[in-house]
């Protein structure tokens, strides 16, 4: 008899071994919002102070050419979330509202919902917050404390730092908490946990002693040339808007404090994401989880007489992109191939074995994964505007306005894109080759709406506030 009790307690040790490593694995999905490429890892700004996002990418593979599929919120998001480009969609800026063209069905979270998983969410994900509420199986609200804010703000440019009140007075640290709290917790079916943190989104509204980590009497103004847009064509002047915010920081004479309370910003994102982390380290899913961690696009200091993001020149249109995968990625793998966030729907379906549907236009990382220095022939492209593209190789940057107008940068020796090419007859079958990689869908834009990006505004709640007494007022008046 104990024979057999020693082959059978063998056998369901096999059995639950081989259960374990066939899991599926979890998902740990986190995003962040208006983060450029000013990590440390990255070496684009010496000043930036991010030991957490380094210790994430020490973790796994970092994709330091990552491009976003649009330099704004709402479409940037609505293109990476349901795998259909803005051209396709004719998603291409705030004011196209993603729930008036997309339906739940083809979210990525609810791919991972349809397939088991339990779907926790909390932040911002979509372009407002989660989006569909069809597609969880747990939201959590944010939280915030009060807090005392020393508005610093130069016009539209608004930040200032938290004198009354710690991190609780910001509700990403919220957002950390569930994050930390499930990462904690036994589950018995695999999870999807997206944590959407804010920051560095404006305001940059951080508690004072990550304002300290950067002391304004240190503080370097990025490189930039006084004449940068002289041989800039009209569509990208358009963008750059010199007489707007950059204008009014220049008169200000406080443009060191901007760049100062951005880095405060990120600052305070990293320590949140090092909480996480801790958790992630300590947590009995560790093993089984893929971390994914993408900004949504990238930020303008300045550079090119611009702020924010709107623009199509590298700082607007690259982000941090990084991929931790047990069994698969290697610890402190970088990846200098250009790729677009158009491929992380397709690779978290590889990766999770879930069928991929037939409507994404991305392509799988999972090679680059495996291999970082795998040769790579993809390309980051991204769109602002109908007819509005740059393309991204591992050297060039060419952009193509649906005016005709072009900007072509040699990043070889030009990473700062002060010197357009375009016109040097040299480059026209370079342009040529380039555009190929053009999306050819271009739809007009989808329907207008009110999605304000609240950028910039201390009353963004109670703008959110107004929207929906507003909705509730037609939805009123359509069944009267």
């Amino acid at each position: 008899m104990k024979p057999l009790l020693v082959v059978l307690s063998s056998f369901l040790i096999l059995v639950s071994s081989f259960a374990a490593d066939t899991a599926k694995p979890n998902v740990l999905f986190i995003a962040v919002d208006d983060l450029n490429h000013w990590i440390g890892h990255f070496g684009r700004n010496k000043q930036t102070k991010t030991p957490n996002i380094d210790r994430l990418a020490a973790m796994g593979v970092s994709f330091t050419k990552a491009q976003c599929a649009a330099p704004v919120c709402n479409p940037s998001r609505a293109a990476l979330l349901s795998g259909k480009r803005p051209g396709t969609t004719g998603i291409y800026d705030n004011n196209n509202p993603f729930t008036q063209v997309l339906k739940p069905e083809i979210s990525l979270v609810m791919q991972f919902k349809k397939a088991g998983y339990d779907t926790l969410g909390t932040g911002k994900l979509w372009h407002g917050g989660l989006g569909w509420p069809e597609q969880w199986t747990t939201i959590q609200e944010e939280t915030v404390q009060k807090g005392s804010i020393s508005d610093r703000s130069i016009g539209g440019i608004a930040f200032g730092p938290i004198v009354e009140g710690g991190d609780e007075a910001v509700s990403d640290t919220s957002i950390a908490n569930f994050g930390i709290s499930e990462l904690s917790k036994t589950h018995d079916k695999p999870f999807f946990l997206t944590l959407g943190f804010h920051k560095p989104h404006m305001p940059w509204n951080v508690p004072q002693k990550y304002y300290d980590m950067h002391p304004l009497a240190d503080i370097q103004l990025p490189p930039t040339q006084e004449d940068d847009l002289s041989d800039i064509p009209s569509a990208g002047l358009k963008m750059a808007k010199p007489s707007g915010d950059h204008a009014a920081v220049l008169a200000s004479g406080r443009w060191k404090e901007a760049v100062q309370a951005y880095l405060a910003a990120i600052s305070y994102l990293d320590g949140q994401l090092g909480r996480v982390l801790d958790a992630y380290d300590k947590s009995p899913h560790k093993n089984n989880t893929i971390i994914v961690f993408w900004g949504d696009h990238g930020w303008h200091l300045g550079e090119k007489q611009h702020w924010r993001k709107f623009a199509l020149w590298e700082e607007a249109t690259r982000a941090p992109f990084i991929w931790v995968v047990p069994g698969l990625t290697t610890p402190g793998g970088i990846c200098k191939s250009p790729v677009d966030f158009m491929s992380l729907y397709p690779t978290l379906c590889e990766l999770t074995t879930l069928p991929k549907p037939d409507w994404l236009e991305g392509d799988t990382i999972k090679a680059l994964l495996a291999d970082p220095t795998a040769t790579w022939n993809g390309v980051g492209v991204t769109t602002f505007g109908q007819n509005n593209h740059a393309v991204r190789t591992d050297r060039w940057r060419y952009i193509r306005y649906a005016d005709g107008g072009e900007e072509l940068y040699d990043h070889s020796n030009d990473d700062y894109e002060w010197t357009n090419l375009a016109s040097k007859p040299e480059h026209a079958q370079l342009k040529i080759e380039l555009a190929k990689h053009f999306p050819s869908i271009n739809i007009p834009p989808s329907a207008h709406g009110k999605m304000s990006d609240n950028e910039g505004s201390p009353s963004g709640k109670a703008e959110a506030k107004k929207q929906k007494r507003k909705a509730k007022k037609a939805a009123a008046a359509a069944t009267n």
